[in-house]
């Protein structure tokens, strides 16, 4: 089944690219499909934007998705929404402010759930942008659910971050300059036909100088009034390719560790273990080793990476 699908993305099969996608957000046959998608003909630039809830990433997104198909690109959007406690699915709530456009080839939007402690994007995303890839998507946009200033984890999959304020953010703007900011290519100052806008820009800037982040671009952009979008969808299309780092490597691993983690606190053993470990039967570095070893006799699991 899997290589009938993904014989049907690179065949542009919507359908199939809608059911790999299911399979790899799942966790299923990662370590297979990461060694059968190969680098794509021509790789998509790979956009995320990221900001505070209620900031209109959504808004803008949709309206950037209609600048990039008026210039005759192809576009995915991957909108990680919060986790929904019932069903453990994505709320859907982004999808809903972006353009509805079932006959356009051009376009897919799928959300992804965005589970709580993991830095507001969805499970295994990196894998799934390689899905799109392959699909062969000029663009791939990427809308994390609302962040704060540890949420930069998708510096590491994406080939730039744009950050979306808003005007009259006040003090609000202390965690942006101590996270997100730090990362940010863009600087978006969404709704800009309110009240505050070139305030919040200049604050904005200043930060900017204090924290050595010189040309980066600062935005003011309305969805509403289509200001701003022009330069934004500039910026987009002249994204280059970013070259792959130690640390995004590092980033992976270190997110794929914590995957593997997480799918042995459902085992027995390890149920066991942390027990003892309430109980103060065992140390917590001792309760620790046995948590890492409780693993070695099956290894890492669909996440291993080909020739690990």
């Amino acid at each position: 089944m899997l290589d009938e699908l993904l014989a049907g993305i690179r065949q542009k099969d919507r359908r199939a690219l809608a059911r790999l996608i299911t399979v790899a957000s799942r966790g299923e046959h990662l370590d297979q499909l990461r060694s059968q998608l190969g680098p794509a003909g021509k790789p998509a630039i790979v956009v995320a934007f990221t900001g505070g809830g209620g900031v209109g990433k959504s808004s803008l997104v949709g309206k950037l998705i209609e600048k990039l198909r008026d210039h005759g690109k192809s576009v995915a959007v991957l909108a990680c929404d919060p986790e929904s406690p019932l069903t453990g699915g994505a709320l859907l709530g982004d999808r809903f402010r972006m353009p509805s456009r079932p006959d356009d080839a051009g376009v897919y939007i799928r959300s992804l759930a965005a589970v709580p402690g993991r830095q507001a994007v969805g499970e295994h995303l990196d894998t799934i942008i390689l899905i799109c890839e392959q699909f062969g998507f000029d663009f791939v946009l990427i809308e994390t659910v609302g962040a704060g200033q540890g949420d930069t984890a998708v510096r590491s999959m994406a080939d730039a971050v744009v950050l979306l304020l808003q005007p009259e953010t006040g003090d609000e703007l202390q965690w942006e300059k101590a996270g997100v900011l730090e990362v940010a290519d863009a600087i978006v100052i969404h709704k800009a036909d309110l009240p505050g806008a070139d305030r919040a820009a200049a604050q904005v800037k200043a930060a900017l100088e204090l924290s050595g982040g010189h040309g980066v671009p600062v935005l003011q952009v309305s969805s509403r009034t289509g200001a701003g979008l022009d330069e934004l969808a500039t910026f987009v299309e002249s994204t280059p390719k970013r070259a792959r780092t130690e640390a995004d490597a590092a980033t992976e691993l270190l997110k794929l560790a914590q995957e593997e983690l997480a799918r042995r606190f459902g085992r027995p053993e390890v149920t066991g273990i942390v027990s003892d470990w309430k109980a103060g039967n065992l140390a917590t570095a001792e309760a620790i080793r046995r948590v890492l070893a409780s693993g070695a006799s099956d290894g890492p699991g669909n996440n291993q990476r080909p020739g690990a």
